[in-house]
């Protein structure tokens, strides 16, 4: 038996340096904004790079604090992809703002600038490319569009904290990088809990004061935020993860590289080419010749890739029936994700310009299969998953 993810393989041994966290935030009793809270927000910005850094009740806080402090307003438009979780959107629809989503790069999965480009309107306010499963998407020509169009920039890097882009670390190249400690992420809380990141101080002071219902001082509001905190708790706790960090990524690439090494040796496999990056017809005729079943996911050379999720793209319709091989061998795997975000029954209402031409996102939506990838994945384990997908083939 192999899990998709096993925390408590994480967790378990950290258990004496856990309770000793808890027993300092019982005993001091601040619950809110307690001491270890800016303890982990310092440790964070220094890991990061940024300047400022928040913590927040969740990631998907996160993103809608950081929009809020962006002044993004009803009617508003805001670029984001169609093939990422629901948070990105999510946020943007809560505001009032609409998503306009975007086709997505058929190599690393994330947003695609040149189909961004060509939906610009007059109404389009700010931008969120998400650095999905671990790696930077292309943020230079991201960077350069949001600033020939006046566009604010929201890196959503929930799944990448630590992960870096030309030298430069994901959640520190926009406005705010927004990330999350979910469970499952690579840096993994004790439940909900996110972090706000930005060089700006303006913009770190306004989004301090809509962290805390938009008062300066108590009780007195200029503004309507929101409650935004991180339970104290949760920031002790991951302070205390958070100096293994360097060491859980360093294992994830570990296993992304032995992967790939044994992976690429099976008839079938082949490893996703980034010279088809921008054009994925001449990829998919590509894979075609080659006789492609599987294509595994590659790291850019100017990305350093945290591994959030190992993808798989399974070509000829037989997505379905690798995953059900798998989970017959008891080994974990998950889609992400089978239904991109123009399809969501919730954005059915939307203009049709703000949910066409994603053809590439529906494409690797019905493609996509994440195997295993967490750091303490044993090397039995790793030749079980590969025994498996080979049996498979």
């Amino acid at each position: 038996m192999v899990p998709l993810l096993d925390v408590n393989a994480q967790n378990h041994p950290l258990e004496s340096e856990l309770q000793a966290a808890f027993t300092e935030v019982l005993k001091h009793g601040r619950f809110i904004m307690g001491p270890e809270m800016e303890t982990f927000e310092k440790e964070i910005a220094t890991m990061t790079g940024a300047k400022h850094a928040l913590s927040v009740s969740s990631g998907t806080d996160a993103l809608l604090l950081a929009l809020m402090a962006l002044n993004i307003q009803p009617g508003d438009e805001v670029l984001c992809p169609a093939f990422t979780f629901f948070a990105t959107a999510g946020a943007v629809s809560r505001l009032g703002a609409v998503p306009v989503f975007t086709d997505i790069c058929p190599i690393c999965f994330n947003l695609d600038v040149n189909d961004a480009r060509k939906k610009i309107t007059a109404k389009t306010k700010a931008i969120i490319p998400v650095h999905l499963f671990g790696q930077c998407a292309d943020m230079d020509p991201i960077l350069a569009l949001a600033t020939e169009h006046g566009l604010k920039v929201v890196e959503d890097a929930a799944q990448s904290i630590g992960a870096a882009y030309k030298g430069r670390q994901s959640g520190t190249m926009g406005h705010f990088g927004t990330y999350s400690f979910f469970p499952s992420k690579n840096l993994g809380g004790f439940g909900d809990g996110g972090m706000l990141v930005t060089n700006d101080d303006e913009l770190a002071e306004f989004a301090r004061v809509l962290r805390v219902h938009g008062s300066k001082p108590k009780y007195y509001h200029h503004y309507v935020g929101g409650n935004f905190r991180m339970d104290t708790l949760q920031c002790a706790l991951l302070s205390v993860k958070v100096k293994r960090y360097a060491q859980y990524t360093a294992d994830r690439q570990r296993n992304a590289a032995n992967y790939t090494e044994a992976l690429s040796k099976l008839p079938g496999i082949v490893l996703a080419d980034p010279a088809h990056c921008k054009c994925a017809s001449a990829q998919n005729e590509a894979l075609a010749a080659q006789g492609a079943k599987i294509v595994l996911p590659v790291a850019y050379g100017h990305n350093s890739h945290i591994w959030n999720q190992f993808t798989l793209r399974v070509l000829g319709g037989k997505r379905d029936s690798l995953r059900d091989h798998l989970v017959a061998k008891k080994i974990g795997c998950d889609i992400y994700y089978p239904v991109t975000l123009d399809q969501q029954q919730c954005f059915a209402n939307l203009p049709a310009a703000s949910r066409s031409g994603c053809e590439v996102a529906h494409q690797l939506a019905q493609e996509v299969l994440s195997i295993p990838i967490y750091g303490e994945l044993s090397e039995a384990q790793r030749e079980e998953v590969i025994a498996a997908i080979a049996e498979w083939l």
